[in-house]
């Protein structure tokens, strides 16, 4: 397993779209086999920072899998708007 953490800073204007956008995406990844749990997180400390939490079964089935997927498209019309705000989109293998 792999998670993918993709940090954004969002304005107070767009954050309605935003997470409207991240709810319609995450329903694409609900139906995904290479991805096994989400999550949107917001700042409790700075009201412009979201996380997007992904977790998937490998870094290499998410983009060759996900990525390659007839839902892709839709999912990336869905999050395009929004790549401005991301300050972070890595992957992270888990530790402990």
């Amino acid at each position: 397993m792999i998670v993918e953490y993709i940090r954004y800073r969002i304005s107070a204007e767009q954050q309605s779209a935003f997470i409207e956008a991240i709810r319609a995406a995450n329903n694409l990844l609900a139906a995904s086999p290479d991805c096994l749990r989400y999550e949107l997180t917001h700042c409790a400390e700075d009201p412009t920072r979201f996380v997007w939490r992904i977790e998937w079964t490998s870094v290499e089935r998410h983009l060759q899998g996900f990525r390659k997927s007839p839902e892709f498209w839709a999912f990336f019309q869905l999050v395009k708007p929004f790549y401005v705000g991301i300050e972070e989109m890595q992957h992270y293998a888990v530790v402990e």
